[in-house]
């Protein structure tokens, strides 16, 4: 993984390209810990060799694992970063093609790269946290209704 700071003004972008062997999840949370992110969105494209979708199960609350082991284009994928506590989590959900042009969806759990994914992150100046929901069971992100 490398990357570059592209736009610096009230909110900073950088450019993050992932290689060939990179898993997304573990390299863009890395990438968002160093640069000590509160509140971001990213957008993607590229292709994997093999990903894990999740899909969350309301009746188990937890997410069903689909995983799909094979060369897909990552179509479209999008995030954020928020903090949990004083650390960031990232939420992202992707769009996988396959070969035949049939499309796959949902939460990305694991995205092993090849030969690149191309990532804009751009810093949010409000800082989002994430707590716990009792009633899923997910870490949702929770606005101040005091801030404007």
């Amino acid at each position: 993984m490398h990357y570059q700071l592209i736009h610096q003004g009230g909110n900073k972008t950088w450019a993050v390209v992932l290689e060939t062997g990179d898993e997304a999840h573990a390299c863009l949370l890395a990438f968002a810990r160093e640069q000590h992110l509160s509140a971001a969105h990213l957008t993607a494209i590229g292709a994997f060799e093999r990903a894990v979708l999740g899909y969350f199960d309301w009746d188990i609350r937890d997410y069903r694992r689909n995983p799909f082991d094979e060369q897909v284009e990552v179509v479209s994928l999008i995030g954020d970063v928020a903090l949990k506590g004083a650390e960031p989590v990232l939420h992202m959900h992707a769009v996988l093609g396959r070969s035949d042009g049939h499309a796959l969806g949902g939460h990305l759990l694991e995205g092993h790269v090849r030969p690149t994914l191309e990532v804009i992150v751009t810093e949010s100046p409000a800082h989002l946290r994430r707590l716990h929901d009792p009633q899923s069971g997910l870490a949702l992100i929770h606005l101040d209704k005091e801030l404007p």
